[in-house]
C-alpha cells in the first residue's frame, strides 16, 4: 500500500470568502486540463521512517519550493483513492501564506518524452498554485481529495 501525506491550507480573512489553496499538476498530460488536474501539495512517504505530519510538511516544500506556514496543524483524515493509495491530509490556517509566483521553485520529476521517442524530459510537479473557494476547489480537486475538502468543511464548523 502507498502512503502519501499532504497539507490543505485554508483562509478566512479580511471579510473575503473562504478559500483553500490548490496546486495545478505538472507535466504534459495535466498541461490542458482544469477540473479533475488540481491537488493538494502532497507526496509519498514511507511510515516506518517518517511521520505523516513531517512527511505533509516536506512535501509541501518540495513542490512549492517555500516552507509551510507556521501554527498549529490538525489531522483531517486518511483518504483511500479507487488505486488503492492513502492520503493523510493536514489542515492549517493559511491566512499569511501568499508567496510571490517569485518566490515558488517547483520541484521536478523525469519521465520519457514524447512517448516511445527513447527521450527523458524534466516537468514541474506543480506548474501554479491557487487560492480559490471551496465549491470551485471540488471541482478542480482530483476525485480522492474530494473527501479532504468535506473533511475540511466539518472540521471548521466544529471549531
Amino acid at each position: 500500500m502507498v502512503s502519501s501525506a499532504g497539507i490543505l491550507l485554508y483562509r478566512l480573512s479580511g471579510g473575503r470568502a473562504f478559500e483553500v489553496l490548490v496546486a495545478h499538476m505538472g507535466g504534459p498530460y495535466w498541461a490542458s486540463k482544469d477540473a479533475g488536474a488540481w491537488s493538494i501539495p502532497k507526496g509519498e512517504y514511507d511510515p516506518d521512517a517518517e511521520g505523516a505530519l513531517d512527511a505533509a510538511k516536506r512535501e509541501f516544500r518540495e513542490e512549492l519550493g517555500v516552507d509551510p506556514p507556521e501554527g498549529e496543524y490538525a489531522e483531517l483524515g486518511t483518504f483511500p483513492y479507487a488505486s488503492g493509495k492513502r492520503v493523510t491530509v493536514f489542515v492549517a490556517d493559511g491566512a499569511d501564506f501568499d508567496p510571490g509566483a517569485d518566490d515558488l521553485e517547483f520541484g521536478e520529476f523525469e519521465m520519457p518524452w514524447p512517448p516511445r521517442s527513447g527521450r527523458t524530459a524534466r516537468f514541474p510537479e506543480v506548474d501554479r498554485i491557487e487560492w480559490c473557494p471551496p465549491d470551485e476547489a471540488r471541482e478542480r480537486l482530483v476525485k480522492g481529495q474530494r473527501p479532504a475538502l468535506d473533511a475540511l468543511l466539518t472540521h471548521l464548523a466544529a471549531v
